[in-house]
């Protein structure tokens, strides 16, 4: 194992195939996260969807990837790439099929627990894969890589504005393109032997990487989500009592206590803690994915009637902002050759905080420009924090690289997405409590709702419907007001990231400097 900065050879032409079948597989991945982005009003009106519930099936969309990345991960090697891009290609059919046909909340969950699990299968084949063809360029190339995902927002918010006469379910049939696309790429191709396999890493070496804390922080938060499923499923909360832990008279909340018994497991059984370093940069990945996919998944939505001011369709500074990060990741190679990741990571999160508190307040055209300060600051996150995590520590192969992934995630899926709709309903019950009481009255909805922030009553939509024009303009007025606001919310996140970025720097800073980390594959 050896520190290094060498450059690597051009890629080769099956290299080259290779590498565009990953790519157009992310673009499938993000081209089905637009679409449901961008009918996420559309459903809330069919199916009479409160803001949570719209945010917790958005989220459905993405934690149960942190399920398939993360168990292909650890049996990938094994399987083989092309198995497990052939089951990804299942789920994304499956799950457009599904979702044309929901009738109901649990349907389109349903569905989109299905992409879900696909998109992660997805990534845990081409991170690792890149990452093998392009061992000393790590970050360059998974950066060049994810310039795929905004490349599929892009392509499907166009035809998405394109087709907004449309019926929805006409725009989820455009997904089987993308998706025949790289499915047919894949059957062409050879995967490589993934780097740590090469090095002959061993397995149980490729487990002490996450170690114990890792697996807390993964299956944390995978239990609780799926808890919350559970007792959603019985109103009478007779099958959650079921499965309800008992020590004596307290009782034990099943999704931490579980995960904490089969993190103290997992640990002894690997004799490893984990990398304190892996585990700090788990916990940084919790608000960086919230800040990028979370205020991607609403921010169509939450700039809607400023953006309908100016006879715009709010998706374009989706679009915008997207074209932006697919023009820089793109271009990576001549970013990162002059800056550290970590200075990089650093420098990005302070662009990002500005941009998402002056986006909070932003009116007309300015929010195209203020946009432009978000979008280049979201656009080298996600791919270099892998590249980090793959340079660090290439003992832990796939494992390390695609967990870094399914924590961001299931982070956005379970509490970003849910908040963002959480600061909305609650933020709207509130300031409409304050300015006429009596209209709060008329329009709250009858029963409370749970989230995992906590039970709440939001304001009813059909309610709000049948309102007189007069008041219905009232909650219109408040509804814009707590829509910008919660982009201000957002904003704490990178400024926090900001400082744990810095801190890191400082750290290899006065230890020689950040290097990546490279194995010697075994001859």
């Amino acid at each position: 194992m050896s520190h290094t900065n060498e450059p690597a050879a051009a890629p080769s032409a099956a290299d080259r195939l290779l590498f565009i079948g990953c790519f157009v597989s992310l673009i499938t991945t993000s081209f089905g996260f637009v679409l449901r982005a961008m009918t996420l009003n559309e459903w809330g009106v069919q199916f009479g969807l409160s803001e949570t519930e719209k945010g917790e099936i958005f989220g459905a969309g993405l934690w149960p990837f942190a399920i398939s990345i993360v168990l292909f991960s650890l049996v990938i090697d094994k399987v083989g790439y092309g198995r497990a891009m052939a089951f990804a290609f299942v789920c994304h059919v499956a799950s457009v099929v599904m979702t044309v046909m929901a009738k109901d909340y649990w349907d389109l969950y349903w569905a989109n627990i299905v992409v879900a699990l696909g998109n992660g299968t997805v990534e845990a084949v081409i991170n690792p894969v890149v990452a093998t063809m392009f061992r000393r360029e790590k970050t360059k190339w998974l950066n060049i890589l994810h310039a795929g995902w905004p490349g599929g927002l892009v392509l499907g918010g166009v035809l998405a504005v394109a087709l907004s006469g449309a019926e929805w379910t006409t725009k989820f049939w455009l997904l089987l393109l993308p998706t025949v696309a790289y499915g047919l790429i894949c059957l062409r191709v050879k995967f490589p032997v993934q780097e740590r396999v090469a090095a002959g890493v061993s397995y149980v070496e490729m487990l002490r990487e996450p170690g114990a804390l890792g697996c807390f922080v993964v299956l944390g938060l995978v239990f609780a989500e799926l808890w919350r499923v559970v007792t959603a499923l019985s109103s009478d909360g007779s099958l959650a009592n079921m499965v309800l832990f008992q020590l004596g008279p307290l009782p034990v909340t099943p999704p931490w206590a579980a995960a904490a018994v089969v993190a103290v497991l997992f640990g002894w059984s690997v004799r490893a803690l984990g990398q304190p370093l892996f585990f700090l940069l788990v916990l940084i990945m919790l608000p960086l994915a919230t800040t990028e996919l979370g205020t991607d998944g609403w921010i169509t939505s939450l700039l809607e009637p400023e953006m309908g001011k100016l006879g715009l369709n709010a998706a374009w500074v989706l679009i915008y902002t997207s074209a932006i990060m697919m023009v820089l990741r793109l271009f990576a190679g001549a970013i990162v050759h002059r800056m550290s990741p970590l200075m990089l990571l650093m420098v990005s999160s302070g662009i990002a905080a500005v941009g998402l508190e002056l986006l909070s307040g932003a009116t007309g055209l300015a929010i195209l420009a203020i946009a432009t300060l978000y979008g280049v600051g979201k656009t080298f996150f996600w791919p270099t924090m892998l590249g980090i995590v793959s340079e660090r520590f290439p003992k832990g192969g796939a494992l390390t690289l695609n967990a870094i992934s399914g924590v961001g995630m299931i982070a956005v899926g379970i509490l970003g997405n849910p908040l963002f709709g959480y600061w909305q309903d609650t933020g709207r019950a509130e300031r409409l409590a304050q300015v006429s009481p009596e209209i709060h009255g008329k329009v709250l909805a009858d029963e409370a709702k749970s989230s995992v922030f906590g039970r709440y009553v939001p304001i009813d939509a059909k309610k709000v419907e049948a309102l007189p024009e007069a008041e219905r303009a009232v909650v219109s007025s408040l509804d814009e007001h707590v829509q910008r606001d919660t982009l201000g919310h957002v904003a704490v996140l990178p400024i926090g990231m900001f400082v744990a970025y810095l801190a890191l720097w400082l750290w290899f800073r006065s230890r020689g400097g950040y290097k990546p980390v490279l194995l010697e594959t075994r001859e």
